[in-house]
C-alpha cells in the first residue's frame, strides 16, 4: 500500500510531476501553520492568526494575467487588455520548467472544490510551494467532508510557485511574474508572485468562463445574504462602495462576501468556502465579525505589529493599503452553510458617486439594470491617489471587468434573462457617495440613512410608495423612505445651486455614454435603452 506522500505524487503525475523532495497532502490548518512557522514563512499574532508577507506583489497584477489562445478559446474569449492571449506551446514550456523547479522542493498539495451547490462544483487540485499558500487555499476554497474520496481527476488544477520566475524573452510573458489560464489543459500556472489572491481570482475567472458556457449559470462578483424567511439579496459594488459593510447584517445570514453563481432553477450559491477581507484601519467597532474571525487558522497579509508586541497595527500602511485577512466562512457567526439560497428578491448595485448626482436609492427596470450592470460605475475622490484633485469616474463592467473572460454583454443579457424569469426581483441603484454637492462641497451620505434605505427595500416597504423618474438617468426615485429625510431622496433638491447640479448631472451622463461606446456594437437595443437621456441626446 502506498504511503501518503507516494499517493500524493501519484496524483500529480498528470501535471508532469515524477519527483519532489517531499509531498504534503491535505494537511490540517494546525499542521500548515506549524509548517509555515518552521519554514520562516510567517509569525503568529496575539490572536493566533498567521501573519505572512506576499513579497514584491501586494495585489494582483492584471497586466500579467494571460489566457491561452487556442481552438477552444479563440472565438469565445473577450480578448484585449483584460484577457491577454498566450501561446499554448509557451504554456507547455512554462509548465515543464515549473515542475522541474519544484522537483527538489517540499510541496504542499490541497484537494478542494469551488461551488457550494454540488451540481455546479468544480473539483480542484492545488500544488503550492509555500505552506501558508496551502492554508490560504484551505480557507478560501470549499473543504471536502471528512473521509470524502478526493482521488478525483480534477476539473481544474493550479501550480503556484512564487519563487519561480519566467524569462520574458524566452517564455513569452511580460515580466518574470505571471498568472496564466489554460481552458484546454484545465490548469492555471502562477509564478513570480506571492500574492495569494491570484489563486482565488484565477478560479473565479475559470467559473466566469465555464458557468455561462456549460451550465447557463450567471457568475457574479457580489456579496450575498439571506433573511429569516429565505429572502436572498445580492450586493454588487467596487472598492469603497460599502459592499462588505452593507451586506454584513446581524439580522440576516451571510451566504458569501465575494463570488456567487445564479443557476437556472436552484437559486444562488457561493463559489468559495471563506472570506478575503481588507483589514486596513480595521476595528472591532466598525467590523466586529471580521475582527473576531482573525484567530488561529486565519491569515493576515502584509500587516505590521505594534512595536514590541504581537498585536497587529491595522492602521499601519507601510507595506500596502491592501492589507487583508483570509479565514473560513464558518469563522463568521451568522454564516449559512451550505452557502446556498433561493433566487434573490433584491439586487443592489452600490456606487460611491463623488459627483453627488445619483439618487441615494433608485429602482431600475430591466433596461436600466442591464445598462448599469455593464457600466459598473463608481468614483474616486481627491486624496485617494496621487494626482487626483477632483472626482474621477471609474467604470468596471459587471462590477468586476478584470475577471471576465467573456464579453460583458453576455453577463448583462443573462441578468436580463434572470429578471424575465423572476419578475418579482427588484434591482436597486444605491449611491453611498455624496449629497448636497460634489466632493469638496457636499457631504458623504450617512451610513445610517443608507442602511435604512436598504432595510426598507428588503422589507418590501418601498413597494407601497410613489416613485418619480429621474429626468436624466431615467431611474425611479422613491418619494419617501422610513427613517430617511425626504429632502435627500431627490439629489437635485440637496444642491443649493440647481443649475450647477444640472450641469454636473449632464456631464456625468456624458461620461456614462462615452464609456459605453466600447460596448455599443455588441449591446442589444434593450440594454442601450437604459442609457442616460441627456447624454444620449448630446452624443447624437
Amino acid at each position: 500500500m502506498m504511503d501518503t506522500a507516494t499517493q500524493a505524487l501519484h496524483r500529480l503525475q498528470p501535471l508532469g510531476f515524477t519527483q519532489a523532495a517531499q509531498v504534503h497532502l491535505n494537511l490540517t490548518p494546525a499542521e500548515l501553520v506549524e509548517e509555515a512557522l518552521r519554514r520562516g514563512e510567517g509569525t503568529l499574532t496575539d490572536t493566533g492568526a498567521l501573519m505572512a508577507d506576499t513579497g514584491n506583489f501586494t495585489g494582483r497584477s492584471p497586466k500579467d494575467r494571460f489566457v491561452v489562445k487556442d481552438a477552444n478559446t479563440q472565438d469565445s474569449v473577450w480578448w484585449g487588455d483584460i484577457n491577454i492571449p498566450f501561446d499554448a506551446d509557451k504554456f507547455d514550456q512554462l509548465q515543464e520548467k515549473m515542475v522541474q523547479y519544484l522537483a527538489d522542493k517540499e510541496i504542499y498539495v490541497r484537494e478542494a472544490y469551488a461551488g457550494a451547490n454540488p451540481d455546479y462544483r468544480l473539483n480542484l487540485r492545488v500544488v503550492n510551494e509555500l505552506a501558508w499558500h496551502n492554508l490560504f487555499c484551505y480557507n478560501m476554497f470549499l473543504r471536502p467532508s471528512e473521509g470524502e474520496d478526493t482521488t478525483w481527476t480534477p476539473d481544474f488544477s493550479i501550480i503556484c510557485a512564487p519563487g519561480f520566475e519566467a524569462d520574458p524573452a524566452v517564455d513569452g510573458t511580460r515580466q518574470p511574474n505571471f498568472a496564466i489560464l489554460n481552458f484546454t489543459k484545465k490548469m492555471i500556472l502562477i509564478g513570480g508572485t506571492g500574492y495569494a489572491g491570484e489563486m482565488k481570482k484565477g478560479i473565479f475567472g475559470v467559473l466566469n468562463y465555464l458557468l455561462p458556457h456549460e451550465k447557463n449559470t450567471l457568475p457574479m462578483h457580489c456579496s450575498a445574504n439571506v433573511g429569516k424567511d429565505g429572502d436572498a439579496a445580492i450586493f454588487f459594488g467596487l472598492s469603497g462602495t460599502g459592499k462588505t459593510t452593507l451586506s454584513a447584517d446581524p439580522n440576516r445570514g451571510l451566504i458569501g462576501d465575494d463570488e456567487h453563481g445564479w443557476t437556472p432553477d436552484e437559486g444562488i450559491f457561493n463559489f468559495e468556502g471563506g472570506c478575503y477581507a481588507k483589514v486596513i484601519d480595521l476595528s472591532r467597532e466598525k467590523e466586529p465579525q471580521i475582527w473576531d474571525a482573525i484567530r488561529f487558522g486565519a491569515i493576515v497579509e502584509n500587516t505590521r505589529f505594534v512595536p514590541g508586541t504581537h498585536t497587529v497595527d491595522y492602521a499601519n500602511k507601510s507595506v500596502t493599503e491592501n492589507t487583508r485577512t483570509a479565514y473560513p466562512i464558518n469563522f463568521i457567526d451568522n454564516a449559512i452553510e451550505p452557502s446556498v439560497a433561493d433566487s434573490p428578491k433584491n439586487i443592489f448595485f452600490l456606487t460611491a458617486d463623488a459627483f453627488g448626482v445619483l439618487p441615494p436609492i433608485s429602482k431600475l427596470d430591466k433596461s436600466h439594470a442591464m445598462y448599469h450592470f455593464m457600466s459598473g460605475y463608481t468614483a474616486k475622490v481627491a486624496g485617494t491617489e496621487m494626482g487626483i484633485t477632483e472626482p474621477q469616474t471609474t467604470f468596471s463592467a459587471c462590477f468586476g471587468a478584470v475577471f471576465l473572460p467573456l464579453h460583458p454583454t453576455k453577463y448583462a443579457e443573462m441578468l436580463g434573462q434572470k429578471m424575465d424569469e423572476h419578475p418579482d426581483v427588484n434591482v436597486w441603484l444605491v449611491n453611498t457617495g455624496w449629497t448636497g454637492g460634489s466632493y469638496g462641497t457636499g457631504s458623504r451620505m450617512k451610513l445610517s440613512y443608507t442602511r435604512a434605505m436598504i432595510t426598507a427595500a428588503l422589507n418590501g416597504d418601498l413597494n407601497h410608495v410613489e416613485f418619480t423618474k429621474h429626468p436624466i438617468f431615467g431611474v425611479e426615485v422613491p418619494a419617501s423612505v422610513a427613517n430617511v429625510p425626504a429632502e435627500i431622496l431627490d439629489p437635485r433638491n440637496t444642491w443649493a445651486d440647481k443649475e450647477a447640479y444640472d450641469k454636473t448631472a449632464a456631464s456625468l451622463a456624458e461620461k456614462f455614454v462615452s464609456n459605453f461606446k466600447k460596448y455599443a456594437d455588441f449591446a442589444n437595443e434593450e440594454i442601450l435603452a437604459g442609457a442616460p437621456k441627456v447624454a444620449v441626446e448630446a452624443s447624437v
